[in-house]
């Protein structure tokens, strides 16, 4: 398969899943408005932060390193050891949801009952969910790896159920038999096996998983930090948990939304297109020019959302929450934890970015020499957070969050600049606007700062809307400045990702 019919899939795969991510996304964020108003601070704090730090957790560390280790093998591989090797994420994932389920249980404080009730409960439903939903590990890799865009499922058990239904109908039809690529013919191949023609599992990508769960665990840690601080160091009460959480949770959502996806599908497209560990000048000269286009488009976007959501964001922070959570979130620290997040999200965008095709490229000793780099940012992130917190209140964790993203922008820039100076491309130029868009950016900031000022948000609803349509104006603008002047990214949102394509990609 050539680099641009990878590079069409990935993009179908992202945005399938950017539709997908949309409206499920969009239906939480109208139920959580809702709930708001009905649940004290405290209960949303040990929901939202503690029992949904021991899910990720669990999952995360059980999963992570098999679908980065086994995503990363050629075609030309035996898929039953791949299986073997995915079916051992079902008993890791017990032994961590055991081993967290008695931290949480016996190390960590037991809120009030009389607050928070059926906390024991939730401990253990959560942990269970986590297991069943490794159950489905097998079938999202193979789906993955094939690259099927129209496979999109739920959580937990229903995401198994979906998986188990969309495979046994698709090898059950004869259209299955047409598909030569498909690695198996039959629901029972996707079971673990033993022979003694071979090995159980392929113990080359055994060694890379064992080196990407180290990477793993370092960025778990990275990526849910400020919770472990939270919830083993005490340094905020309940109720500011569960206000942080509900403005990180908001703050992001466009970066779950847009980055995510993104990531995930074109980790994947570069994975495919570059061989791991081959320097640039020894890979095929087409798949570079490839690699390196959608590197620079993928940048750009990343970069124009980014500062999108930085600009805006800081002149629209208290009425979104007010919108969203009432004065429980628009009072008090909410607005500034917000404004300090947006910065984070542009941060957040180049970094998946960057580390999306640096995870891609590296051999497995680079991925290990990068693990002790984690390893020192993952101890720095920790001592910042808690001191940071003690200075600044929970303003410290977003602020520890962009020093280490920023670190760990800096690796993957380097990187990618090692890998493609000794060739003609330059991707990161990427990072680069034209002046005439910076200019559109400062003036919406300006203006929109002063409409907040003006207008916002104790003068009623009249002033809100015309608040509103200042940043709309402003907005539409900044947008119109990115179409003229950046046509080389909008030439590859269209064709990569374009809305009129996504139709047919997702039927």
């Amino acid at each position: 398969m050539g680099s641009r019919e990878v590079l069409g899939q990935a993009a179908r795969l992202a945005s399938s899943g950017l539709l997908l991510q949309v409206l499920f996304r969009l239906i939480t964020f109208v139920l959580n408005a809702f709930i708001l108003r009905f649940l004290s601070k405290e209960i949303v704090g040990i929901v939202n932060v503690r029992l949904t730090l021991l899910y990720s957790t669990t999952v995360f560390l059980a999963r992570e390193a098999f679908r980065r280790a086994c995503l990363s093998g050629g075609a030309q591989r035996d898929w039953n050891q791949t299986f073997n090797l995915l079916w051992l994420t079902v008993p890791l994932g017990m032994f961590w949801s055991l081993l967290l389920g008695w931290v949480w249980l016996q190390l960590l404080e037991v809120p009030d009952p009389n607050a928070v009730p059926h906390y024991g409960s939730g401990v253990v439903l959560f942990g269970l969910s986590a297991v069943v939903e490794l159950l489905g590990e097998p079938f999202w890799v193979l789906a993955q790896a094939q690259m099927f865009v129209k496979l999109k499922l739920f959580y937990t058990a229903v995401l198994v159920l979906c998986y188990v239904i969309y495979f046994t109908k698709l090898l059950g039809s004869s259209e299955s038999t047409k598909q030569q690529t498909l690695p198996v013919s039959r629901m029972t191949d996707m079971l673990p096996s033993i022979t003694r023609s071979r090995a159980f599992v392929n113990w080359k990508e055994a060694k890379l998983t064992w080196s990407f769960f180290k990477q793993s665990f370092l960025k778990q840690i990275l990526t849910e930090g400020e919770r472990y601080v939270m919830t083993f160091l005490n340094v905020l009460n309940f109720g500011d948990q569960g206000v942080y959480d509900i403005v990180n949770n908001l703050g992001s959502l466009v970066a779950r939304l847009i980055f995510q996806p993104i990531e995930e599908s074109f980790y994947i497209f570069f994975a495919k297109v570059l061989e791991r560990g081959k320097d640039a000048t020894l890979q095929k000269q087409e798949d570079m020019a490839v690699a390196a286009t959608v590197l620079e488009s993928l940048l750009k976007l990343a970069l124009l959302v980014g500062l999108t959501i930085t600009i805006f964001g800081f002149a629209y922070s208290q009425l979104a929450l007010d919108i969203y959570g009432g004065v429980m979130l628009s009072s008090g620290s909410g607005p500034v934890l917000l404004r300090s997040y947006c910065l984070y999200v542009l941060l957040l965008a180049i970094n998946g970015v960057t580390e999306c095709f640096t995870f891609a490229a590296m051999s497995k000793e680079e991925v290990d020499r990068y693990n002790f780099t984690m390893l020192a940012l993952s101890s720095s992130f920790l001592v910042l957070s808690y001191l940071l917190t003690q200075w600044c209140g929970s303003v410290g964790f977003i602020l520890a969050n962009c020093f280490n993203m920023g670190i760990r922008i800096t690796q993957s820039l380097c990187f990618i600049h090692r890998y493609y100076r000794k060739s003609p491309h330059r991707p990161l130029v990427g990072l680069c606007l034209s002046p005439a868009l910076l200019g559109a950016f400062a003036l919406s900031g300006g203006i929109t700062g002063i409409s907040e000022v003006l207008l916002c948000c104790e003068q009623g609803w009249p002033a809100r809307l015309a608040h509103i349509a200042v940043g709309a104006l402003c907005l539409g603008m900044t947008i119109g400045t990115a179409f003229l002047t950046e046509t080389r990214l909008i030439h590859f949102v269209r064709t990569q990702l374009g809305v009129s394509r996504l139709a047919d990609k997702t039927l």
